[in-house]
């Protein structure tokens, strides 16, 4: 059997409010991933991040933190060759802080097994943007030109000639706490490993949207509009899940793995038709919506910084200094429908939260769609 670790990368997000809540959000996570980590017997577990505190916190849970090289610009990829080739790693688990956390023992284990196989390969979560992966004949990868983010890389090691796989899209392969919203949904299905669920009794968490939305998600007659990097798989799930209709607006996908930032048709309607309109039709076309405002408010690619989408995402836009997420946001409040703000993770990880949450403490018919009628099964 190869020498493996788990690799987990966690970056301090600043002071503001909102960054706060998620990164401790993602350390209370990181915990019960090492926990998890350490129940199916990984042994080597590997924490870099410039953060002294929370990396001599997990020393004290038997991980091994590792500070990035300093003076220079952190790169995601030239950190993984780093490893890999100081601990003679043969396979590496990575994760993202904040991804991984629902993650069952069986799941982990299977990751672990990918990592050992004796001939090359990559398992991701998402292979178009991923959070972790598992990868088997990692030595390979030392010599290898990855990517200063982690985002890229299924794309960079298919073309480098890698054998790549995805897992099954679920709450537990898909979810990533990237965004204050994210925290709101693992708070509703009351979901997530000892640590994050005791973090999260903790926090005041508020929003005027969360309970009116989940209450259109059960009712026959509402109209659900999903706005942003929407894969058609999760969406065919949550669509078999909810009672409502819904229809998307799919735009963004790959934005963080591509670098022309081409397919950006509705941020120059929203530019052209300008945003107080757009929400006036978007009320008048749906009774709720779900909206990934990065694609939709990137200028050129470029993003405020994460003090200003997290207080977009929480509904404050007296602390937002960039004009158009300030306007967007303010018109978000003042719409008639109930409306979540967040990023990528929550039109995928999200959604199948959602999916649960709305039923909870609701006796309704949960499908609206018939089981599918198999001839071979009914015929004489």
């Amino acid at each position: 059997m190869g020498r493996i670790a788990a690799v987990i990368l966690h970056a301090p997000l600043g002071k503001g409010q909102g960054e706060q809540l998620v990164e401790q959000g993602r350390e209370a996570s990181t915990k019960d991933l090492v926990r998890t980590l350490q129940q199916v017997g990984v042994e080597r577990i590997i924490l870099v991040s410039p953060d002294k505190t929370f990396a001599e916190h997990l020393r004290s849970l038997g991980v091994v933190p590792v500070s990035p090289v300093r003076g220079t610009r952190f790169h995601f990829g030239n950190t993984i060759k780093r490893v890999i080739a100081s601990e003679k790693l043969d396979g590496i688990l990575y994760f993202g802080s904040g991804s991984g956390g629902l993650l069952t023992e069986e799941q982990v284990e299977n990751l672990v097994s990918f990592s050992q196989r004796p001939e090359r390969g990559a398992l991701f979560n998402n292979f178009y943007s991923c959070d972790f992966f598992a990868v088997a004949k990692a030595r390979d990868l030392v010599g290898a030109d990855l990517p200063p983010i982690d985002n890229p890389l299924g794309l960079v090691l298919s073309d480098l000639g890698f054998p790549c796989f995805a897992l099954p899209r679920e709450a537990a392969t898909q979810f990533d706490i990237d965004t204050p919203t994210d925290l709101l949904l693992l708070r509703a299905t009351e979901r997530g490993g000892k640590e994050i669920r005791a973090f999260l009794e903790k926090q005041r968490l508020t929003h005027p949207s969360v309970s009116r939305l989940l209450e259109r998600l059960v009712d026959r007659t509402a109209h659900l509009y999903l706005i942003g990097r929407v894969n058609p798989v999760t969406w065919s799930h949550f669509e078999a899940e909810v009672a409502c209709r819904t229809s998307a607006l799919i735009e963004g996908r790959g934005m963080r793995s591509y670098t022309d930032h081409q397919g950006e048709l509705l941020s120059k309607v929203l530019d052209t038709i300008g945003i107080h309109r757009f929400f006036t039709w978007l009320a008048q076309s749906a009774d709720a919506a779900i909206i990934d405002s990065r694609p939709l408010l990137s200028q050129g690619g470029q993003l405020p910084a994460p003090c200003e989408r997290f207080a977009s995402d929480l509904l404050c836009p007296e602390l937002i200094e960039n004009r158009l997420w300030a306007e967007f946001t303010r018109e978000t409040v003042a719409s008639k429908i109930p409306i979540l703000l967040g990023g990528h993770s929550l039109l995928s990880g999200g959604l199948y939260l959602l999916a649960e949450a709305c039923w909870k403490d609701r006796d309704l018919p949960r499908r609206l769609h018939p089981d599918m009628f198999d001839w071979r099964k009914e015929s004489p």
